[in-house]
């Protein structure tokens, strides 16, 4: 069921509780549809990366090229995040004046810790690779972070969706409001020019804002848009059958499914072997136990 989902898929998310073998099942997936001659790349965002253990060699946030058909990277959170803030503070400076510069940088220093941004630069990453990545691979394979932290990353694109669109929807009442003042009692004074060519700068800076803002809103109503169209997307739950692993997953695929997010299969790692002694035999019966939680919830 795992590799007929790789196959009908553009976007697999592997997730699941740390420690449960998720790396080693979205690596081992990518590997096998890159064996079927499918263009794959294969992305961590997980801070604790193991692909270049796993492939025995250095994986950065540029692709390497694995073998024929398989490239991988690795984003690293705090690199994102500091790519992230530089390019916002670019931004920023550009629009405003000079004499405000010292403030914004005071503010990004602030902002770089402040809670949800590493989540938020990470999913304007995602969202890049995604979007770039579709057009070149068959199959994009995300090793995700642990539970909690993916299940917040997978709930923001409709949360930045829905705050952008508030912005935009705010900045266009503000932009009547200053065209009507700029429309009352226009005269041919110097004075009312000198206005006028503060108003001319003022609506250049209004509309560089409204862009960057609608761009924003594309990239991030599209990669919801992609990740919760099931045809395209899936999200496959890794976990071992013991009684955390099972309780978070439970949780998680309930955290995704109020998201949009298709969970497509939950793979069960780390069985243990049947007949293979009373040891064996016990620990198998116990896990019995804990996959009946699955099933019933």
């Amino acid at each position: 069921m795992l590799l007929d989902l790789a196959r009908s898929r553009k976007v697999l998310f592997f997730g699941g509780k740390g420690g449960v073998g998720k790396t080693t099942v979205s690596a081992a997936t990518a590997l096998a549809r890159a064996n079927e001659g499918a263009k794959v790349i294969l992305i961590s965002t997980d801070p604790a990366h193991n692909l270049g253990h796993l492939f025995d060699r250095k994986i950065g946030p540029r692709p390497v090229r694995i073998m024929a058909g398989l490239d991988a990277l690795e984003l690293d959170p705090d690199n994102t995040v500091d790519a992230h803030m530089r390019e916002v503070s670019s931004a920023l400076h550009e629009l405003m004046p000079v004499n405000l510069h010292k403030e914004i940088d005071k503010h990004m220093l602030l902002s770089r810790g402040a809670p949800g941004m590493q989540e938020a630069a990470l999913l304007e990453r995602i969202a890049e690779i995604v979007e770039e990545g579709i057009k070149e691979y068959d199959l994009i394979v995300f090793d995700t972070a642990p539970s909690g932290h993916t299940a917040r990353l997978m709930v923001l694109p409709e949360m930045m969706t829905a705050w952008t669109e508030g912005l935009i929807k705010r900045r266009e009442k503000a932009d009547r409001f200053a065209e009507f003042v700029r429309d009352l009692g226009r005269d041919s004074t110097m004075a009312e020019k000198t206005v006028g060519v503060a108003g001319s700068m003022e609506q250049k800076r209004e509309s560089k804002i409204r862009r960057i803002l609608h761009r924003r809103r594309q990239k991030f109503s599209g990669f919801r848009d992609r990740v919760s169209d099931e045809e395209t997307t899936s999200f496959i739950i890794v976990l071992a059958a013991e009684r955390l692993p099972v309780l978070e997953t439970i949780e998680l695929s309930e955290q995704l499914k109020r998201s949009g997010v298709n969970v497509g299969c939950l793979v069960v790692n780390k069985r243990a072997p049947a007949n293979s002694g009373d040891f064996l035999d016990e620990r198998r019966a116990q896990e019995e136990i804990h996959l009946s939680t699955l099933i019933d919830a």
